[in-house]
């Protein structure tokens, strides 16, 4: 599942996945992505970290009560080191950064599948 408030991040993330896996859900803020994520049940979440209405963490810590074994990687810009962690400490486990690397982020993915 793809969460980005940024549509061309989403699109951009989609074109590097879509040779390897299915995209089961999209959403554009933290709230959608909970709601989201109890309809689709994906097996990651490639999640931002700033983003309207909720962010990425809060996202994150509230997914992360209901289902503990979901697997949330963060997606962050260069220099948000302190999100990061607190992403971590939500939750997460792992993070990419932006500008984003195809086989970075298909790496990512597969080491926590």
């Amino acid at each position: 599942m793809l969460v980005d408030d940024s549509k061309f991040m989403r699109e951009l993330l989609k074109k590097f996945l879509s040779t390897k896996h299915t995209i089961v859900g999209e959403a554009d803020d933290g709230t959608v992505a909970v709601e989201k994520y109890e309809e689709c049940k994906p097996d990651v979440v490639l999640m931002d970290i700033v983003m309207p209405h909720m962010d990425g963490i809060a996202a994150t810590r509230q997914i992360m009560r209901s289902h503990p074994d979901a697997k949330i990687i963060m997606c962050t810009s260069v220099g948000q080191e302190k999100k990061v962690k607190a992403a971590i400490e939500a939750g997460a486990v792992g993070y990419i950064t932006k500008p984003f690397q195809g086989p970075n982020v298909l790496k990512e993915i597969e080491s926590v599948l």
